[in-house]
């Protein structure tokens, strides 16, 4: 007979141990571990399995129809051109972001477009999602909906309702009868998450699912909970601004690192399908510490405004305030103007800001970063039609970056008339009418430039 067990579970990473231990082996967290009951012998059975049949994969076929369009273009460039069949897709972010509104109007361009959806909430009632989605508007008889917290419950349906695409609200809500532990905790968020990978591949059906995220910012339960699905999206962005991005960090059918912009609006949400203007409206053009960057988000590039200010320090320890770029990353990049510029930067506050609520871990970002700081601490402003970007090196050289041409493109479509950037790149590139392209080797040249 089965019976109860005693185990200690890691929520960061799921690491199982038979005793509570301050600090994770696997992950290398403080704290994290959980205790948790779990059912030893059960699902066992006896008796051999019949193999499976290997297939070679020139008989596997393939078709066009294995996506469905979502009816919404930013939303289709995250997932890699749609939503396909028997996949698993995770949508993360903070609580009231956004995450079931997206959600409920992409169920609406899907029944609009005759597909049927089956809409499962283990946090809302029938008469709560049914007032989201008269807001809303334009839903058909094809919106299934169904509140339920029992998967065993969920999947019967599914087998019954046989819809093409299921959307569960949220995993932290589901549980299995035979787990013994509470709905939310480690091991049923992965038991969970397991059977609902092999109900999309065995059925061919498309199901994403809705995750809350912890004060860091990553999904909550266990990171094997990413591993175990096909696609990873974070929707990003503060409450009380309008503008929200979707971001792919991980997509075993297309590219990651792209975004979609969204507007939220009464309504629900709109597509920003020009992010870097709504990036750079309002933007001073003739303040110090104010310069233009282009970053590549995936396939697409993106124009942003990097503001700095340095100013003298009132304290024996100058403060360093850095938002939405890597604190360490703009430290670095200070040290090599004090060592390779001759900028002494160590007496005075510095605060960098990437306008519009954007974060960005681009190498090609730094030489951007730089020039603004450069150009707070000597108040002198730059040209407001100058863009800029290049990584910057340890010695103070200028690397070159990818997909240059693209950056310079998007940039010439702005309205921009000069172009800082790595000489390696612009000895590459073709001339563009209206676009003066400047190449530098390190960041002398980029300063005796400016």
């Amino acid at each position: 007979m089965a019976k109860a067990k005693q185990m200690y579970f890691c929520q960061e990473c799921g690491y199982e141990s038979t005793k509570w231990l301050g600090q994770c082996p696997g992950c290398r967290n403080w704290n994290t571990f959980v205790e948790e009951k779990l059912v030893v012998g059960a699902g066992k059975h006896s008796g051999k399995t019949e193999a499976a049949a290997p297939t070679s994969i020139l008989n596997v076929t393939t078709s066009e129809d294995t996506r469905i369009g979502t009816g919404m273009k930013e939303l289709d460039r995250v997932l890699g051109g749609g939503i396909v069949k028997g996949s698993l897709t995770l949508v993360g972010g903070d609580p009231g972001i956004g995450k079931s509104t997206l959600l409920l109007q992409v169920c609406r361009n899907l029944t609009g477009a005759e597909h049927k959806v089956l809409y499962a909430s283990g946090e809302e009632s029938l008469q709560q999602i049914k007032l989201r989605a008269e807001r809303l508007g334009g839903f058909t008889k094809d919106m299934l909906l169904l509140c339920e917290t029992n998967l065993d419950a969920i999947e019967g349906a599914v087998t019954k309702v046989m819809p093409e695409v299921v959307v569960i609200d949220s995993i932290q809500t589901m549980y299995l009868e035979e787990v013994g532990s509470g709905a939310g905790s480690v091991s049923q968020v992965r038991e969970v998450t397991g059977r609902l990978m092999r109900i999309a591949k065995q059925l061919d059906v498309a199901i994403f699912i809705v995750g809350h995220v912890t004060k860091e910012g990553t999904v909550a339960g266990p990171r094997t909970l990413e591993h175990m699905v096909d696609t990873v999206l974070y929707f990003e962005g503060e409450k009380n601004a309008i503008y929200r991005v979707l971001r792919g960090v991980k997509n075993r059918f297309g590219s990651t690192n792209e975004i979609g912009v969204f507007e939220m609006k009464d309504t629900g949400l709109y597509e920003v399908e020009n992010p870097s203007q709504v990036m750079l409206n309002g933007r001073p053009l003739d303040a110090a510490g104010s310069v233009v960057v282009c970053s590549m988000e995936g396939t697409r590039p993106i124009l942003i405004e990097i503001q700095a200010l340095v100013c003298q320090s009132n304290f024996n320890l100058p403060r360093r305030t850095s938002v939405g770029i890597d604190y360490n990353r703009v430290n670095l990049l200070m040290a090599v103007l004090e060592k390779r510029a001759g900028l002494m930067l160590a007496g005075n506050d510095a605060y960098v800001n990437l306008a519009g609520g954007m974060r960005l871990n681009e190498p090609a970002i730094d030489l951007g970063v730089i020039v603004a700081l450069v150009s707070s601490f000597k108040n002198n402003p730059v040209d407001a039609h100058t863009i800029i970007f290049g990584e910057v090196g340890l010695a103070g050289e200028v690397r070159g970056v990818s997909m240059a041409a693209q950056r310079v493109k998007e940039a010439a479509k702005m309205g921009f008339t000069t172009c800082i950037l790595p000489k390696i790149n612009c000895d590459g590139l073709e001339e563009i009418p209206g676009m003066r392209l400047v190449g530098v080797k390190n960041i002398s040249e980029v300063l005796a430039y400016i």
